[in-house]
């Protein structure tokens, strides 16, 4: 783990993205005792309707809050003025007394990089629970410990439409081994994912998969958030 200064019996918020990266942060994060976890961050397209990052619609973004006991903060923003929009979010945030950021990243130096410099400008302790961890060692503890997630977005130039929707199993796995030019947790953007169950929810976000959506060379998979099955295919 990696953060700056002394975090004991901090107020923290996450950035969060919905996927398997800040979800395991949070787990982490909570099992680690040092924080209290206040709120969930997210930085949503210009018209709110979906995350910036992983193209997930805001109604299941809001289950997965509702299931963790959490409010979620969401901040619409262009890629543009991200960084400006995150600031003001987070300097609201602070008028509730956090102090503390957490962070899904695990060893991008220009994340990390941007990262501390945005929260030193803030007064904001950053806090990444994953930082330089072994990439199969993140994947197997993630599913080894509960967490259910599905592929919903990827990059053309490394995985084809026929990724989305598949869980992250072991045989999910073994599949991206054989992929030589794929990061195993998609840190440079392969892919992305949706969790809807795991230790850090009270119940299981139930969805319905429809079509597969190419977009300026990445594949998207669009999700329905429903109440009758965990989803469908």
């Amino acid at each position: 783990m990696f953060w700056i200064g002394e975090i004991n019996n901090m107020k923290a918020f996450i950035s969060w993205s919905g996927g398997k990266d800040t979800s395991l942060a949070f787990y982490r994060a909570k099992n680690l005792g040092k924080v209290e976890i206040k709120y969930l961050l997210n930085m949503a397209t210009e018209d709110g309707n979906r995350s910036r990052s992983h193209g997930i619609g805001s109604d299941l973004l809001r289950a997965q809050a509702e299931a963790i006991g959490l409010s979620i903060i969401q901040r619409k923003t262009s890629w543009k003025n991200y960084e400006e929009e995150f600031k003001k979010a987070v300097y609201n945030l602070e008028k509730n007394g956090i102090e503390a950021g957490i962070f899904g990243d695990i060893d991008l130096q220009e994340h990390r990089d941007w990262v501390e410099r945005v929260c030193k400008e803030i007064n904001i302790k950053p806090i990444l629970p994953l930082w330089k961890e072994k990439r199969i060692k993140l994947l197997n503890e993630f599913i080894d410990v509960g967490f259910k997630a599905i592929i919903v977005a990827t990059n053309s130039e490394f995985l084809d439409k026929d990724w989305l929707g598949r869980e992250i199993d072991g045989s999910f796995i073994d599949d991206l081994k054989a992929l030589l030019n794929v990061d195993l947790c998609g840190e440079r953007g392969e892919y992305h994912t949706f969790v809807y169950d795991g230790p850090i929810f009270k119940n299981t976000i139930e969805f319905t998969a429809g079509e597969k959506v190419l977009k300026d060379k990445h594949w998207f998979l669009k999700l329905r958030k429903n109440r009758r099955s965990k989803f469908e295919i």
